[in-house]
């Protein structure tokens, strides 16, 4: 029999990966968003999960088997994110009650470790590589927040959970505030059309040290993984995609798919928010030119969340034993996994 699932934030990177993976799999999917975008073959459901009772409203009669929590909003203070983002998750599982949910799946991210961003890497983060049995920082964190609400509807509603924490995302999402892979591209290109060297922006501890990353269709294979195996409910996990690499190699790599030869670094700090800040009209001009999708550059590039992981002071690189002992054995070439999002933006008309 076919399964149903409600994937919230079904149109951001992670949610759109994964209700893609879902319906592949022969899942019915229902894509919760506060403005659904329309994807083939998903049961859209507005709602904005602040409202406790627009929410309960919104999904008054649906009986998901899963569910999978993608989004998030982005607040000025951590006080406010767990304020926020904590309510999201009480809200829709309150409105979910007697539904009859088998289990819930929750996306956080590597931050877990790191601290949220108004103390990002200021604490005593842990040693490398990240394991999930090293807990909690003793830090306020709206990722604690979230996993405290899954753990207390789970205990009074019964249902199976799993924490998937995934280090930065690569995938395709406009209008995300978290998206490197398309703002390497759209720099790239702006290098590419300007004559500007293509500069690595970060720290040398970024471009010398060894890290790792995540495709967006792993992570939505490791989240179907942890919710139709039974060994793997009531777990947290860390979830990369199997391979490990310096940056000094990586810029190489990209530079010359785009057909550009990378600048030398010199171990200067050059944040990409700073050598972007002027390129909004630029990029407009090659949009019009080309014909591109998406005029607007700040819907495409965040430029403040690639350098707050190009700019790290420390090496970031995650273990993955825990899901490859339970079975989990997803792979993914990190270089590959920008590569094909690159010929995607390029197919949908995003880059030239």
């Amino acid at each position: 029999m076919s399964k149903t699932a409600l994937v919230v934030g079904a149109s951001g990177i992670v949610g759109s990966a994964t209700t893609k993976r879902l319906l592949d799999e022969g899942w019915s999917v229902h894509g919760l968003a506060r403005r659904p975008d329309r994807q083939p073959g998903v049961t859209p459901v507005a709602a904005d999960l602040q409202d406790a009772a627009a929410t309960k409203a919104a999904l008054a009669g649906l009986k998901p088997d899963a569910v999978f929590i993608t989004t998030w909003l982005r607040q000025a203070t951590e006080a406010e994110n767990i304020r926020v983002n904590g309510g999201m998750v009480r809200n829709l599982l309150d409105g979910l009650q007697g539904a009859g949910v088998g289990h819930v799946a929750l996306v956080t991210g590597l931050k877990h470790y790191l601290g949220p961003f108004e103390a990002y890497g200021r604490g005593a983060v842990p040693a490398t590589p990240f394991r999930e049995e090293q807990g909690r920082q003793d830090v306020e964190n709206f990722y604690y927040a979230q996993e405290d609400e899954v753990f207390a509807a789970a205990k009074r509603d019964g249902f199976t959970w799993s924490v998937h924490r995934p280090h930065t995302i690569i995938g395709k999402a406009v209008g995300n505030a978290m998206n490197m892979g398309t703002t390497l591209a759209v720099y790239a290109t702006l290098c590419r059309e300007s004559g500007r060297p293509f500069r690595y922006p970060g720290s040398p501890a970024q471009w010398n040290g060894l890290t790792d990353m995540t495709d967006a269709g792993q992570l939505a294979h490791h989240l179907l993984w942890a919710t139709v195996t039974p060994a793997a409910a009531n777990q947290d996990f860390n979830i990369v995609d199997g391979d490990i690499f310096r940056w000094s190699w990586m810029w190489e790599r990209i530079a010359r798919y785009f057909g550009l030869e990378a600048a030398p670094f010199d171990g200067t700090i050059m944040p990409l928010e700073q050598q972007m800040a002027q390129d909004a009209d630029a990029w407009r001009a090659i949009a019009t030119r080309d014909g591109l999708a998406e005029p607007d550059l700040s819907r495409l590039a965040s430029p403040w969340h690639t350098d707050a992981d190009l700019g790290r002071p420390f090496e970031v690189v995650t273990d993955m034993s825990k899901s490859r002992r339970l079975g989990f054995t997803g792979y993914v070439a990190t270089d590959d996994a920008f590569f094909a999002l690159f010929d995607r933006l390029r197919a949908d008309r995003l880059i030239p």
